[in-house]
């Protein structure tokens, strides 16, 4: 496809300005569309010389000095081998050029998925000694800001998040946070952020990347890839060179709830200018992960819309309230609290 036919024409000027300064021409032959995660990004695979590239269009509603600090912590990231090579970045209008990469199935990896784990904890540590990435705020700061936007937003009705808020005040209380500690971090790496063409993985989406606690990047892993705690083990011991102890598998299992929340607060938050003012009845329980995944893959959730990303904030939201109440949280807290 065209250029002109698939960039919106807001942005043509700047995609073909970029395309020359890379390729010395903009008429790059047949755009695709790849599909991406809920970030709203045009991402278009696009082939010059018979290889192939990726050319990524950040929304307009991303803020400059958030795409400066993406495109800041993505290019670092690629020098360090933990993203794909990086061609073109410009933060002024948001666009990038970078390698296209095939994407393959992490259970296709040559040694299984614990092999896959054992790549993505080897690049977790690579990413964690790189430069390091812009300062946010502390994550669970950041957190109850974010909840303290939602709740002042008007969108949901008095004391839908006090469950919620109530448990982060319980973790911010018990979990050590040492500033002086945090790692360049992608801060979601989630399975539509990974990329594997059957030798190695890659990290893109580079949206919420900030420096952050070692263990982040780790916990969110464990959501989606290494499940079990066999998986868990190898994923640890691989990032940190050690056996995991109790002290760090219960660190792992609190950042994991804080991830949980994280999600849930930030996708809602993202969603506020499209919400319907009856959200402000509804019950914000949501599906459980199996749920959500089964709706997603039966096609009842249709990936990248809205309602898959209220469903997954929802999703998100139900699973901190539920890992509050599991089994043994309150020991794992003592565990996290005494260090």
């Amino acid at each position: 496809m065209h250029v002109s036919k698939i960039v919106p024409e807001a942005r043509l000027d700047d995609v073909r300005a970029a395309l020359k300064t890379v390729f010395g021409t903009w008429n790059v032959a047949a755009l695709r569309p790849l599909k991406g995660g809920v970030s709203g990004a045009l991402i278009l695979r696009f082939e010059v010389r018979e290889r192939d590239y990726v050319l990524w269009i950040e929304p307009e509603r991303v803020a400059l000095q958030d795409r400066q600090r993406g495109l800041s912590c993505m290019t670092t990231a690629a020098a360090v081998g933990a993203a794909p090579a990086v061609h073109y970045s410009d933060a002024a209008t948001g666009l990038s050029v970078m390698d296209f990469v095939p994407n393959r199935p992490l259970t296709q990896h040559p040694d299984g998925l614990a092999g896959a784990v054992r790549a993505l904890g080897k690049l977790t540590a690579q990413l964690q000694s790189s430069p390091p990435f812009p300062i946010m705020l502390d994550y669970p700061e950041l957190i109850q800001n974010i909840m303290i936007k939602l709740v002042k937003s008007g969108r949901f009705a008095s004391g839908q998040l006090d469950r919620h808020a109530e448990g982060l005040a319980l973790i911010r209380a018990a979990l050590p946070w040492d500033s002086s500690s945090l790692v360049s971090s992608h801060n979601d790496p989630n399975v539509r952020n990974i990329l594997f063409d059957g030798k190695h993985v890659w990290l893109v989406d580079w949206e919420l990347a900030w420096r952050n606690d070692p263990l982040v990047d780790l916990a969110i892993l464990t959501i989606e890839v290494a499940e079990s705690a066999e998986l868990e083990a190898i994923l640890l011991e691989t990032a940190f060179g050690a056996v995991p102890d109790r002290r760090l598998r219960a660190r792992l299992s609190v950042i994991r709830l804080l991830t949980r929340l994280f999600y849930g607060c930030i996708v809602l938050d993202s969603l506020l200018g499209t919400l319907h003012r009856s959200a402000s009845n509804e019950d914000l329980a949501g599906m459980t992960p199996i749920e959500f995944r089964a709706a997603v893959a039966e096609g009842r959730l249709a990936s990248g819309s809205p309602d898959v990303a209220y469903a997954f904030a929802k999703m998100s939201l139900t699973a901190f309230i539920t890992g509050l109440a599991a089994p043994g949280f309150s020991e794992m807290l003592e565990v996290v609290k005494q260090g």
